[in-house]
């Protein structure tokens, strides 16, 4: 009867781990559904106010800054929002955002001199 007892509360504790893990997956899976969804909500956007060029200047742009085109593509999308682009952007003026954007960083070089 002991055992019978024992079996019975590892099977409801079991149970309860898979019902758990099920849960954890389902979340996990509607979050990357939303991160999806709203990757695919900026790339409409970036269509409509951007020619070609300039998505493929910001593309070329996420292979070396990440972090530099994802800003300049929220700033863009943040703009559009409120009504203040108007116009389709094109890449020189993308060229022209992205130089203002870093020309307050300096890279630092280190040398190396031979002895």
């Amino acid at each position: 009867m002991e055992d019978d007892e024992e079996l019975r509360e590892l099977r409801k504790r079991k149970m309860q781990e898979m019902q758990r893990s099920a849960e954890d997956q389902r979340a996990s899976e509607e979050q990357q559904q939303a991160q999806e969804e709203e990757r695919a909500r900026k790339q409409q956007i970036l269509r409509q106010i951007l020619d070609p060029q300039a998505r493929e200047r910001l593309a070329n742009v996420r292979l070396v800054r990440p972090d530099l085109a994802e800003n300049v593509e929220n700033q863009l999308i943040q703009l559009a929002s409120m009504g203040r682009i108007n116009r389709v952007l094109t890449e020189k003026e993308i060229k022209d955002i992205l130089s203002r954007m870093t020309e307050g960083k300096r890279d630092i070089k280190i040398e190396r001199r031979s002895k």
